[in-house]
C-alpha cells in the first residue's frame, strides 16, 4: 500500500515553488484584466491547471508552448464542432473528451488541462468564437508570461529548446 501513497517528485526549491505560485497568480490576472478590457470573460477552470503545468513543471513536455496553445485550440475546435452534431448529455460529454484526448495524442499537443476544455464548451453551448477568445488569446497570454516569470531568478529553460534536426 505504500506504494500508492509515494511522492514521486523530487523535492522543490521553494523559491522556485514561490515563483511558480507568482507566476499563476500574475498569469491569471492579466488574463483577467485582459478580458476586463476587451470586454470579454477570458478565465475559464481549465487556465487554472494550465498554470498548475506551465508555472510549477515547465520542463514537462505537456507545459510547452505548442502543447498548451496547440492543446486547448484542439480541444476547443473539436468541442465546438461536437456541440453542433451531437445530443446534449453525458454521453457527448464523454465522447468529445475521449476524442480530444485521442487527437491531442495523434497530433502530438497533449496538455491535460485541455481535457477538461470540452466540459465548460459543451455545456455552455459555446460558439466558434469562444475559441478566439478566451481559448486562444487566454493560452498565449499564459505562455508569454510563463516565458517572462522563468527569467526571473532561479532561472528556468522555458521553452525547452528542441535539439538540432529535430521537428
Amino acid at each position: 500500500m505504500r506504494h500508492f501513497l509515494r511522492r514521486h517528485q523530487p523535492s522543490p526549491c521553494r523559491r522556485r515553488a514561490l515563483k511558480a505560485g507568482l507566476g499563476a497568480l500574475v498569469g491569471l490576472a492579466a488574463v483577467a484584466l485582459l478580458g476586463e478590457w476587451a470586454g470579454v470573460p477570458l478565465l475559464i477552470a481549465p487556465f487554472g491547471a494550465t498554470c498548475v503545468l506551465v508555472f510549477s513543471v515547465p520542463e514537462s513536455p505537456l507545459s510547452q508552448p505548442a502543447n498548451v496553445i496547440g492543446g486547448h485550440l484542439l480541444a476547443a475546435s473539436v468541442s465546438v464542432a461536437a456541440d453542433a452534431l451531437l445530443p446534449e448529455g453525458p454521453a457527448s460529454l464523454a465522447l468529445t473528451v475521449g476524442l480530444v484526448i485521442t487527437l491531442m495524442a495523434i497530433a502530438r499537443l497533449t496538455h491535460p488541462p485541455a481535457g477538461a476544455d470540452p466540459l465548460v464548451i459543451l455545456p455552455g453551448h459555446f460558439g466558434v468564437d469562444f475559441v478566439l477568445a478566451p481559448i486562444l488569446v487566454g493560452s498565449v497570454a499564459l505562455v508569454l508570461i510563463a516565458t517572462m516569470v522563468h527569467r526571473l531568478p532561479p532561472r528556468t529553460a522555458y521553452p525547452l529548446r528542441m535539439p538540432p534536426n529535430r521537428i
